[in-house]
């Protein structure tokens, strides 16, 4: 998101204020973060407490402060905001494996992002689906594959552009829990929001909620889809945000109430399937009941189809993304690109792209022409 105001001084991360932007990577500076509001939830529950729930059951909403850069003088005036247009962008699945990683041991992790055009650095918000623990912790669990993200990976990826990682997935937790943890505070030192998982479901569910152009928009990110027993965040268990129909309610209507817009960014469907299945629908529909504006889905490792349902966009499976080139059906993918007027009404469309190497997507399509102007208020 781009050509914004105030960088907010911290946000939020496992109970204490962290820094949002590390330090800085060579080259030019990386865009803006926009005022970020922090949500709070209740405290864990403490140890020997209350038994692990792993079902997702409905939480009340989160309560919410907004933590400004500047200072303001109260005022018993309601402010009407001034909203404008926004253009937000979502991709899919990022991971990181052996293939790809002997190209960024060679090339350097920016080769990532380099096909893009640099439209993540002229739009809004960019969210992505991160299917690894940025951490140099932990062992990897015994399961078929398992995916560990470098820790250099996380510069050239805020460089790019992405504001927004999506931790709820059926990998973030490959390497242990603990790195999860520590995952959550690498990428805010790194200056990219992390959502989607963590010490516990409260913490899981937390929405990202950043002021833009007069706007208050929430990522909420879950998963349908486990990487193995426990891996779904409980009252006293950590892990990622399940994707269940108690859940859902909690997680996107918490949003909803403390946001003007809400993004679901969700981990789902039959991996190849070519067409959503009928679960992902039965989801699509509790999560706009419960105030989704936008979703965007991925796991299926294919390009699905796109829907508006009840005029929200339903981007069903946007396919792979930073991911090793394994021929024309896994390698074709998109970004999505979902814009909201000043009126309030949402709309969406694919951006075509394909995987042409590991690890290196290239945008085949044209972005919304507004970004190639630059905005007004430029910061």
């Amino acid at each position: 998101m781009r050509h914004l105001g105030a960088l907010l001084a911290s946000v939020l991360v496992g109970g204490c204020a962290i820094a949002a932007d590390g330090p800085p990577p060579s080259g030019p500076a990386p865009p803006a973060l926009p005022a970020v509001v922090v949500v709070t939830s209740p405290e864990a529950d403490p140890p020997g407490g209350a038994a692990p729930d792993t079902t997702g059951a409905p939480d009340p909403p989160p309560s919410v402060e907004t933590t400004s850069a500047t200072t303001t003088t109260a005022t018993t005036e309601p402010r009407t905001p001034v909203r404008g247009r926004l253009v937000i962008h979502a991709v899919g699945d990022v991971g990181f494996s052996l293939d790809q990683n002997r190209v960024f041991a060679h090339e350097g992790f920016g080769i990532a992002w380099i096909g893009l055009r640099g439209i993540f650095q002229r739009d809004h918000l960019t969210i992505i689906n991160l299917e690894c623990a940025p951490s140099d912790r932990g062992e990897p669990l015994e399961k078929e594959w398992v995916l560990r993200c470098p820790l250099a990976a996380l510069a050239p990826m805020r460089q790019a552009g992405v504001d927004v990682a999506g931790l709820a997935n059926n990998h973030a937790g490959d390497m242990g829990w603990a790195a999860l943890i520590e995952a959550r505070a690498a990428l805010a030192a790194a200056g990219i929001h992390p959502v989607g998982a963590g010490r516990d479901l409260d913490e899981a569910n937390l929405p990202v909620v950043v002021e833009i152009e007069g706007w208050r928009v929430a990522v909420v990110a879950l998963s349908r889809i486990s990487g193995g027993a426990g891996w779904f965040a409980g009252r006293a268990h950590p892990g990622v945000a399940p994707a269940n129909l108690g859940n859902i309610e909690a997680a996107v209507s918490g949003a909803a109430a403390v946001a003007d817009l809400v993004i679901v960014s969700v981990h789902w469907g039959e991996e190849g399937s070519p067409a959503p299945s009928y679960d992902q629908r039965a989801l699509a529909r509790a999560m706009i009941d419960a105030g989704a504006d936008a979703i965007v889905g991925h796991h299926p490792h294919r390009l699905q189809g796109f829907e508006v349902i009840d005029r929200v966009p339903v981007f069903w499976s946007l396919g792979n993304f930073v991911w090793p080139d394994l021929g024309p059906v896994h390698s074709t993918t998109a970004v999505a690109e979902i814009v909201v007027e000043s009126d309030g009404s949402v709309t969406g469309r694919m951006i075509p792209a394909y995987i042409v190497s590991h690890g290196h997507p290239e945008l085949r399509g044209s972005p919304d022409p507004s970004l190639l102007a630059e905005r007004t208020g430029a910061g």
